[in-house]
């Protein structure tokens, strides 16, 4: 006859630990791989996107990143004209920052008078607002004339939509492929702290 060693039942106290355990490492595997948060402390892509809120970013569409390795190891699709996307602040890398991609690698991007030209041709269906009827010279600031200047392998032109008050590849350059999170995808919470209310209407809007 075998003895059955009988196995004690656990504890409450590790059941909530290994439960705390998983869910945190859960957490960790969907916000590193998959989406992640983020909230938009500035209105550089009005109107787009109002200042207090909270988006949801797809960090999977471009492709799966190793922590510290950057690149992807699992491809997936390209950033395109149009895709509002999350990447490192080049000069702060322990900044993020939120624009809209103007152009890829090999184009051609000319800032004429406000006007945005790629490869020759008007940016058509453009959401960029200018509100400064003034037009500043390229040789005073790029903000309104920059160009014509040649998007490098692996890189992306970005414009924030508010385009006469955005720090964007006017000012500091071009976007390394490497440096993208991923691309904005719903506006899951919006706050405005002026009127100290929510924007029920903003909750649940894709983002375009």
């Amino acid at each position: 006859m075998v003895n059955k060693t009988v196995p004690r039942p656990k504890s409450k106290l590790r059941e909530n630990v290994e439960a705390i355990i998983i869910a945190i490492i859960l957490a960790l595997f969907i916000r590193t791989f998959i989406i992640q948060a983020f909230k938009i402390p500035s209105g550089s892509m009005i109107p787009t996107l109002q200042i207090g809120d909270h988006i949801l970013v797809n960090k999977f569409i471009y492709g799966v990143k190793i922590p510290f390795v950057k690149k992807a190891i699992v491809p997936y699709k390209k950033p395109k004209q149009g895709d509002i996307i999350v990447f490192r602040y080049p000069v702060e890398p322990d900044k993020d920052f939120i624009k809209r991609v103007i152009g890829g690698p090999g184009d051609v991007i000319l800032v004429k008078n406000k006007k945005v030209f790629i490869n020759d041709l008007p940016l058509n269906h453009d959401p960029g607002m200018f509100t400064d009827t003034h037009v500043i010279s390229g040789q005073i600031n790029q903000r309104d004339n920059i160009g014509p200047i040649t998007v490098p392998p692996d890189s992306y032109f970005v414009m924030g939509d508010n385009r006469d008050n955005s720090y964007d590849s006017r000012f500091w350059g071009f976007v390394s492929e490497t440096e993208i999170k991923g691309k904005a995808l719903v506006i899951y919470w919006s706050w405005d702290s002026e009127d100290f209310g929510v924007r029920w209407n903003r909750i649940g809007s894709l983002i375009k």
